[in-house]
């Protein structure tokens, strides 16, 4: 099955052909009032990373590479932004990878420039590769084209709002839609705090127990800050209706959300938890860090769940959720009510006779498909699509599944290689999608 017969409601921006041809991307999408931009690396689309970001010569005559990495994505950015008739004033949030902490102090004062101090909410995570070997950072960008209606507003608050170094807001609305940032449980301005961490967020100094230490810093971000940043904008938990979630350790992916059920319950948003390498959150001993994304009570964009009986790997994790005019789906794999489908499976025997990455894909982007039309949209009106892998050598099959479907339609993607184990066994690929559902 492609798309050929489906009615495009979104116009891709820049496209461009990677690799000689071979993988077709779109540096933006403009669905509507939003603009789009995913993948955003400093590459010049011929040769990978720009070859004056490396300056592999002379490298250090000029700006450090991390600068020159950062400044080179923002003028990537500019592009996509202009091209859908907006401006860097109109970021509504970013989110950066990283494949080292060392690259965040030098992309924060490139972003300080750019944005003029109009910093949107931001979460930054650090992870283990990206498709181009030598780049250390991976945005992902999301801006509107303002009207009467849907004008952006900056709110504030002292506790709440980002340190001087990352200087991002603690909300920010668009319309009916509330934006917070990457949460923490850094400890701000002068609460008590171990190692960084805010002491309400830890077991108390010496114990080895008196409470699992995953469930204490979920249990402090939700109350202590996202419950806080919602109010700012006079909303409220129930008003989320999406949230990424990333953990530094494996191990805790069930005890989180038993954490996050107990607040949210099955009427809660769509979820994507997400691994990150160890000490990868601003917090160096921080195991969690979530965003969320959220619409004004009693608003026109009332969440709506959407079910396609696609199955999702945690309790009370729901399929997708509509709200206003964009479909939201949790990160999915290709799994049933046993696990890893048995046809992704590898047979120890015959271990070369098929991919295991596409078949994955297939199964996932079927899935993505049947949510989107049962929202009243289609597969290919998505925006945003994120692939996380176990294995970033295994991205290209999975973007010819993508191919396929699409029929050659460019892809607005980025691809993370991620630490395993995923959280359901032997699965390699998880895909997180947004579609435009007017």
């Amino acid at each position: 099955m492609n798309e050929k017969s489906v009615a495009f409601s979104v116009e891709p921006l820049l496209p461009v052909e990677l690799g000689s041809g071979k993988v077709k991307f779109a540096q933006g999408i403009k669905a509507g009032r939003w603009v789009f931009a995913t993948g955003v690396m400093a590459q010049d689309f011929v040769s990978g990373i720009a070859p004056d970001v490396l300056s592999e010569h002379m490298p250090h005559r000029g700006l450090p590479k991390r600068e020159n990495e950062a400044a080179t994505i923002f003028q990537n950015l500019d592009a996509v932004l202009r091209a859908a008739g907006s401006d860097r004033a109109n970021l509504v949030r970013t989110d950066q990878y990283y494949t080292t902490v060392t690259a965040v102090p030098p992309y924060q004062y490139v972003r300080r420039e750019f944005l003029s101090g109009r910093i949107p909410p931001s979460t930054s995570i650090a992870q283990r590769k990206f498709l181009l070997p030598a780049a250390d950072m991976n945005i992902q960008a999301i801006g509107v084209v303002p009207a009467r209606d849907f004008k952006i507003e900056h709110l504030k608050h002292e506790q709440l709002k980002g340190r001087p170094t990352s200087g991002y807001s603690p909300a920010l609305t668009v319309g009916d839609f509330i934006f917070i940032p990457g949460i923490t449980s850094m400890a701000v301005g002068d609460e008590p705090k171990r190692n960084g961490i805010a002491a309400a967020a830890l077991m108390a100094e010496g114990a080895q127990w008196g409470g699992q230490s995953i469930k204490l810093e979920t249990e402090f971000i939700i109350t202590e800050r996202i419950v806080p940043s919602l109010k700012l904008a006079g909303a409220r938990l129930e008003d989320v209706v999406h949230a990424q979630v990333y953990l530094t350790d494996r191990e805790d992916y069930s005890a989180f959300n038993e954490v996050w059920s107990r607040h949210f319950g099955a009427s809660g948003p769509t979820f994507s938890i997400i691994p990150c390498i160890e000490h990868g959150l601003a917090p160096y001993d921080g195991k969690i860090e979530i965003n969320v994304l959220a619409v004004k009570s009693g608003s026109a964009a009332t969440k709506r769940h959407i079910d396609a009986g696609v199955v999702t790997p945690f309790r009370h994790q729901p399929q997708a959720v509509k709200a206003g005019d964009l479909l939201f789906i949790s990160a999915l794999m290709a799994i049933d009510h046993q696990g890893l489908v048995r046809s992704a499976t590898v047979d120890p025997r015959q271990p070369y006779f098929s991919s295991s990455p596409e078949v994955q894909a297939e199964w996932i982007i079927d899935s993505i498909a049947r949510l989107c039309e049962a929202a009243g949209t289609s597969l290919g009106n998505v925006v945003r699509v994120l692939l996380f892998q176990t294995d970033i050598a295994e991205f290209y099959p999975v973007y010819k599944a993508w191919e396929r479907r699409l029929s050659g339609r460019p892809l607005p993607f980025t691809a993370i290689e991620v630490p395993a184990p995923l959280p359901v066994p032997g699965a390699t690929v998880m895909i997180e999608a947004w579609a435009y559902a007017p």
